[in-house]
């Protein structure tokens, strides 16, 4: 099992600037602003909660709070796994609502200035394509960085929100 990790928010924005996470999931390289990562923890025991879309796998207690976890593999389509000592669940805090994200494997904190960062490719047919902010470029590697706020508030991540809320 993966060790838990913090991370502190000094309140300095330029120190987070062009900072991202990256992780693993099915072969791939993505990242995301590391501003919005709060904890990186190992896969624990999620509480499934009916009539969810397929991508939240349930929720968990973390320290006395309820976060929705959302599997990111199978938010974009992607074929299923077995969650293995790899596994873990970035948990992100956006607009002060906090989601779990389910990865293959977390990689590093990586710096990707603003020049290295590319438009995502536009095209039709990709269903990852609404969700990624850009493809950031490190020496001979791309990364998918991802967007946050597409890829947390869809409307049905917005009836999770309401659902915890009545809770």
């Amino acid at each position: 099992m993966a060790e838990e990790t913090t991370l502190t928010n000094f309140g300095d924005e330029d120190t987070q600037k062009d900072k991202y996470l990256t992780f693993h999931l099915a072969g791939e390289d993505y990242g995301v602003d590391i501003q919005y990562v709060i904890e990186i923890i190992g896969i624990q025991s999620i509480t499934d909660v009916p009539d969810m879309p397929a991508y939240i796998r349930g929720v968990i207690n973390l320290r006395g709070k309820v976060v929705p976890i959302m599997d990111v593999r199978a938010r974009f389509g992607i074929e299923d796994r077995s969650y293995d000592d790899r596994t873990c669940i970035i948990v992100v805090n956006i607009d002060t609502t906090e989601v779990g994200l389910v990865v293959d494997e977390v990689s590093e904190v990586a710096d990707i200035p603003e020049n290295n960062v590319e438009p995502a490719p536009r095209t039709s047919k990709n269903s990852e394509d609404g969700y990624i902010k850009g493809m950031g470029k490190i020496n001979n590697d791309v990364k998918i960085l991802l967007d946050i706020h597409k890829l947390l508030f869809s409307s049905e991540m917005q009836k999770l929100a309401e659902n915890l809320e009545e809770q």
